[in-house]
């Protein structure tokens, strides 16, 4: 895993409340029905609303009408609480349907963590800084069984599963990207493309740029839009698992030696 980030907390305090190995400190000061998981919960319902940089403590109190030093009774600080977000977020995944091929359920989990990232944008500014909870751990072991029994080394199959979770990761970054653009224009991508495709046949030069242009056709025509997520996610997960396809039958075959390819 990857070193902690700015926006993390300190990583002892974390895994304790992941873990809930360390009960919040004088429990008495803190308001009745208050506890970790409403806290949680409250500030990823306003990170879902309103993004990370709105998040800080006060906001959470606010939400639930306590004041901003009764959470701290519970969480140390907005850093850890994000850990926790996170590792809570994770909980939403189904790790119990380990039925189908390997190339089936390494779609489904693509499909699962990219939902999960459009759902909840604002993990995409912490996916790479993770600890190891309870949720992460479930969600990790549900992944590495995808590729178990293939003849892949242990090390083969972490860096298969991350090469997927990468993958989802980055297009699910450009989704949520496009989104917000066409909130902040008012336009969403096929209004963007009607308004724009009249002036660009104009504006450029066919015989200079002869491939973009008749490419750029065809993509604007099929998709009415620059850019169509689900085409593209779909497509590239396709191109990801033929590669992975490739590792498996040459390990099913014996060429190659396993952790050093």
């Amino acid at each position: 895993m990857a070193p902690q980030n700015s926006k993390s907390g300190d990583p002892a305090r974390s895994l304790a409340l992941l873990w809930r190995t360390q009960e919040p400190a004088s429990r008495r000061r803190g308001k009745p029905g208050l506890s970790v998981d409403r806290i949680v919960a409250a500030a990823t319902e306003l990170a879902d609303a309103e993004g990370l940089d709105a998040l800080s403590m006060r906001r959470v109190a606010e939400a639930l009408d306590v004041g901003t030093m009764s959470l701290y009774t519970y969480v140390p600080g907005k850093g850890e609480l994000i850990d926790l977000m996170v590792d809570s977020a994770y909980a939403d995944l189904d790790t119990s349907d380990r039925s189908g091929t390997w190339r089936e359920r390494l779609h489904r989990i693509a499909h699962a963590n990219r939902d999960l990232y459009i759902r909840h944008p604002w993990m995409l500014q912490t996916v790479t800084m993770r600890l190891l909870g309870p949720h992460l751990i479930a969600k990790y072991d549900h992944e590495l069984s995808a590729v178990d029994g293939l003849g892949l080394s242990e090390v083969e199959m972490d860096s298969t599963v991350s090469l997927v979770n990468g993958y989802v990761e980055s297009t699910a970054r450009q989704t949520v990207n496009s989104e917000g653009l066409a909130r902040d224009s008012g336009m969403d991508d096929q209004q963007w493309w009607n308004t724009a495709d009249p002036l660009l046949a104009r504006l450029i030069d066919d015989s200079r740029y002869p491939t973009a242009a008749r490419v750029g056709v065809a993509v604007g025509t099929a998709h009415q839009a620059v850019y169509e997520a689900d085409h593209e996610f779909a497509f590239g997960l396709e191109r990801v698992l033929d590669g992975v396809q490739v590792l498996v039958d040459a390990r099913s075959s014996g060429v190659g030696a396993p952790g050093h390819a």
